[in-house]
């Protein structure tokens, strides 16, 4: 149960009569009503208020609910002193009563005005204004306020869009202020008669309420009072408890793959080798790539230390290595953006994969733009051709997708290519490279040296110099394989 459904359940009870017991000694709400008849009679010969339009009678099908014997359902109008119609007009500003606007509420409160605006006696005889007397109930009576209902501390006058219902002394304000909050779907409904909606007088006059004795309204309303402290806190709690339990999928999803690429979340096991013998082979094969003009030598890199790699420290079968060392690292150029593409691009032909074209850790098979395939084989640096790993180097940045290598496609603006080293044999598996990199270490790696600058980038040598805790082949392919089984119950959670 939400808090808010909580909060409207209490509040049925009470309106329901199920929230305290009846009192015989109290009396019954026939007898208040006569008892409100009387004083309100009292007031008209008095002049104090003016005697209202007859309200007509309360039928069977108006009746929403039942109540307890000793109660009765009344016209709000029938136990109320008046109906403080809004002002239409702005009057002049000056003098010591506040002008109140909705915008001047405090909880449940009008406690006064926070703009400053006042009215002067003068401007209240002049425009035929009406005070709202302290306990004035508030229900906002237009427009999108609809279902606002306050209760005034001080002596005010108010803007369109309010109705003010002064209560007799024998009808408790805050019942009322409680039993209106419990039917805001009925308030709605009262609304027409304009573009905004409104709610006139006569029809909150008609709008039926159970009442109770006076002693039991007071009860019921000192009850509410009491429970309410009791869903602030359950709402506290159970608002703690959706936004873990949005945050848990996320948070499990991270620590499955922490767990994995720190090496806990498979065993190891000495027949698969050491991630040393699998790096020997990796460079290996990088010396005849470049011996055979496949791949560009890059500078070499410092050792890595377990320092530089503070985050956790690796299985004694595993290896440190940079990106650069297994992988083939690169971008579109500047220059042969400007030069060779910009004034090249066709609606078919070759697809320029952009960093648009990643997304939430995929590939989006949508493509802007295309080049010949021609200039393609002219920029052969940056084709694609393979099975590798693409990343945004501006905007995103650690956004990460595999593409499959299912046709060939070109590199556009902003994204840079990760291509791991192989030959028959592969050593490195982009899945496990991927579920590295989306880590939170190695997001950390891959963000260590971002550019602050108005869109975040990333230089291509900043991925090439991103070290990574290698294990041996056989291991990474179990560690794919139980991401890769665990995942999913993740996405369940949500």
């Amino acid at each position: 149960m939400t808090p808010q459904q909580l909060r409207n359940s209490i509040l049925q009870q009470a309106i329901e009569g199920k929230l305290v017991e009846q009192r015989a000694e109290e009396g019954t709400a026939e007898e208040l009503y006569a008892q409100i008849q009387e004083e309100k009679q009292k007031l008209i010969a008095e002049g104090k208020i003016k005697k209202g339009k007859s309200l007509p009678e309360i039928t069977e099908d108006e009746i929403p609910f039942d109540i307890p014997e000793s109660w009765k359902w009344v016209r709000i109008g029938s136990v109320i002193n008046e109906v403080i119609v809004p002002q239409r007009d702005k009057p002049p500003f000056s003098g010591n009563i506040p002008w109140c606007r909705i915008e001047d509420r405090e909880g449940y409160f009008l406690n006064g005005t926070k703009s400053g605006q006042y009215v002067s006696e003068d401007t209240i005889k002049e425009m035929n204004l009406k005070v709202c007397p302290i306990g004035t109930v508030l229900n906002a009576c237009s427009g999108a306020s609809i279902g606002t209902i306050l209760v005034t501390t001080v002596p005010c006058c108010t803007n369109q869009t309010f109705n003010g219902l002064v209560c007799n002394k024998l009808f408790f304000n805050w019942y009322l202020f409680w039993y209106l909050n419990t039917a805001i779907t009925k308030l709605k409904s009262l609304s027409t008669g304009s573009a905004m909606g409104y709610i006139s007088q006569d029809k909150m006059r008609n709008m039926i309420i159970p009442l109770p004795p006076l002693a039991e309204q007071k009860r019921i309303v000192a009850k509410i009072e009491e429970l309410l402290p009791f869903i602030d806190k359950y709402e506290k709690a159970y608002n703690a408890l959706e936004e873990y339990n949005a945050r848990f999928p996320e948070d499990m999803r991270k620590s499955i793959l922490q767990q994995a690429i720190e090496g806990k979340l498979v065993e190891q096991r000495p027949e698969e080798g050491t991630a040393e013998e699998l790096y020997a082979q990796i460079q290996e094969e990088k010396k005849k790539l470049i011996a055979e003009g496949k791949l560009k030598k890059t500078k070499k890199l410092p050792d890595i230390t377990q320092e530089e790699f503070h985050y956790f420290e690796i299985p004694s079968s595993w290896k440190l290595c940079y990106i650069d060392s297994i992988a083939f690292v690169t971008k579109l150029a500047g220059f042969e953006y400007s030069k060779y593409i910009a004034p090249n691009m066709q609606s078919s032909g070759i697809p320029l994969l952009k960093g648009k074209n990643v997304q939430d850790g995929k590939i989006v098979y949508q493509f802007e733009s295309y080049i010949s395939e021609q200039l393609s084989d002219t920029l052969e640096r940056s084709q694609i051709r393979k099975k590798c790993l693409l990343t945004p180097y501006v905007g995103t940045i650690g956004n990460i997708a595999i593409f499959d290598g299912s046709f060939r496609a070109h590199l556009g603006s902003n994204v840079g290519k990760i291509e791991l080293i192989r030959n028959n044999h592969q050593f490195v598996l982009e899945e496990y490279l991927l579920f590295y990199l989306r880590s939170s270490t190695g997001y950390k790696e891959l963000t260590k040296y971002i550019k602050a600058t108005a869109q975040e980038s990333i230089s291509i040598d900043a991925i090439r110099n991103v070290i990574l805790p290698l294990p041996p082949l056989a291991e990474q392919k179990r560690i794919v394989a139980k991401i890769e089984e665990l995942l999913p119950y993740c996405d369940k959670l949500n």
